[in-house]
């Protein structure tokens, strides 16, 4: 082509280079996405286990308002009716095949928002000492972060007899501690015995659970 004095006209060609990028996906970055999570754990949620479950995570706010009014008989029952939920629950899901993964999510943590919320209550009033529920909180962060990393690669690893007996004596130690003060007048303090002793299995227990799950992770590399 030229102009129209004649002279050639030259188009100068640019390479252009196109970078081509991989998407990551949400999987890979180590984050589950929001869809599977709701598949995996809110689908098939109403059964009675989990409504029971559902119950005891209503009754924490209950029980928060009762005690923060002083009400300590009423949040005594209320405490006592979500305990009696733990065990229903898990009782009916045992022997009705009713385990679900929200169940296995929901269950233990209702536990521990329940028991956690009650000591901090019993704490804030001066009747449990506060070094006590320092160790438990932070027990319990460690078994919350320790599950859900279990769960996110699909391994389950059950409460032990150990984890049992630190939550029955929690529960005693708190259905205790509202009568701290008849206690402390006969200067026998159990409920606070109780719970130097619910701390100590709690600990065992952390460390049980802590083994028990290392091992699996373990077999699971081993069998890829």
């Amino acid at each position: 082509m030229s102009n129209s004095s004649g002279a050639p006209i030259i188009k100068s060609r640019r390479s252009v280079r196109f970078r081509t990028y991989r998407r990551v996906s949400r999987t890979e970055k180590g984050l589950v996405p929001v869809s599977s999570f709701r598949q995996k754990y809110l689908t098939n949620i109403w059964n009675v286990p989990n409504v029971l479950t559902m119950i005891r995570l209503a009754l924490i706010p209950v029980f928060v308002v009762l005690h923060a009014m002083s009400m300590e008989k009423l949040a005594l029952l209320t405490f006592c009716v979500a305990s009696f939920t733990d065990w229903l629950d898990g009782h009916i899901a045992r022997k009705y095949n009713l385990i679900t993964d929200f169940g296995k999510l929901m269950d233990p943590l209702a536990d521990i928002l329940m028991v956690c919320t009650a000591l901090i209550m019993q704490g804030l009033n001066g009747t449990f000492p506060v070094i006590a529920i320092i160790i438990v909180v932070i027990k319990e962060l460690v078994m919350i972060y320790g599950s859900s990393y279990m769960l996110a690669h699909d391994v389950v690893v059950y409460a032990n007899i150990w984890g049992k007996l630190a939550q029955c004596s929690f529960i005693l130690a708190l259905v205790l501690s509202f009568w701290h003060k008849d206690f402390a007048a006969m200067a026998f303090p159990i409920d606070r015995v109780c719970l130097w002793i619910a701390v100590v299995i709690a600990v065992i227990a952390l460390v049980d659970y802590t083994r028990a799950a290392l091992l699996k992770l373990k077999e699971i590399k081993a069998a890829k």
